[in-house]
């Protein structure tokens, strides 16, 4: 029960990893505020939580105004005690080549998937510099550390995620406040239905996905095992770190050291051949 009287917000809690992620915190004991655009599945997520302090809201975090006024509810239920946020609601499309994508599309997608986490953020950080503590887990994706063609707004959107996340951590370290960014690895959710869905638009991933769906993916409980590890004091001091799920070594106790001693490691950097490692 390593979350036990812990207050955390989660967001995009009504299916995929935000559905799984919300069971494994519940498991350690914390106390949830269960966010999403659907009342359906928010009920279906709730009621598989054995917390009956846990409760649901409907937001839309693209929406400023429906922030503050959902997570002042919320606020007063925690009394003002906000110890957690986990951003992972977030959008995947438009998916095709840039020239033929709509740019309200590409709107839609950074108001959720940037602006969102950032409404977010912005709310409960007075909350964790006033007692002066606090995590914060912001979900990466595809294309934040490489490209990824006909996933633009969406790598774009992930990316700035994954630098605002670094910035940010820099700015609220003397508050004992740690924020990282997770990425999850291929899992099988709504976004791969996506793709398929999306056919040839999706270029080589069509396939790939096709691939991805026969075989299961990675099982999210990898992703929901890290984001617990960062929403607990055992990864005090670990933060302004893009840490994946799957490949990064987070559970042996040298790595966590390592994270938490060189500035660069884990983050996003420029080869440069002069101050990292580039060509020989």
């Amino acid at each position: 029960m390593m979350l036990k009287n812990i207050n955390i917000i989660l967001t995009g809690a009504g299916r995929g990893i935000g559905k799984v992620l919300a069971q494994r915190l519940d498991s350690e004991g914390a106390r949830l505020a269960l966010i999403a655009r659907t009342d359906e599945e928010l009920q279906k997520t709730l009621y598989q939580l054995k917390n009956t302090e846990s409760f649901y809201k409907i937001c839309d975090i693209a929406n400023g105004e429906s922030v503050i006024s959902t997570f002042t509810d919320i606020s007063r239920k925690f009394n003002e005690k906000i110890d957690v946020l986990i951003n992972n609601a977030g959008v995947q499309n438009p998916i095709g080549p840039f020239i033929e994508n709509k740019m309200t599309d590409w709107e839609k997608n950074l108001k959720i998937n940037l602006f969102g986490s950032l409404h977010c953020i912005k709310f409960v950080l007075p909350y964790m510099i006033k007692k002066e503590y606090g995590k914060i887990v912001n979900l990466s994706g595809g294309g934040s550390t490489s490209p990824r063609p006909n996933f633009s707004a969406y790598g774009v959107s992930k990316t700035a995620i994954v630098r605002f996340t670094e910035t940010l951590a820099e700015e609220i370290k003397e508050y004992n406040i740690d924020i990282n960014a997770v990425a999850p690895g291929a899992i099988n959710t709504s976004m791969l239905e996506e793709i398929i869905h999306s056919g040839k638009m999706a270029g080589h991933e069509f396939n790939e996905a096709l691939k991805r769906e026969k075989s299961g993916g990675n099982d999210p409980k990898h992703v929901a095992e890290l984001i617990t590890f960062l929403s607990t004091s055992l990864s005090d001091g670990i933060t302004g770190k893009l840490i994946s799920a799957i490949w990064d070594p987070w559970k042996d106790s040298k790595y966590q050291n390592i994270l938490r001693s060189d500035s660069n490691i884990a983050t996003l950097r420029r080869i440069d051949n002069k101050y990292f490692a580039g060509i020989k």
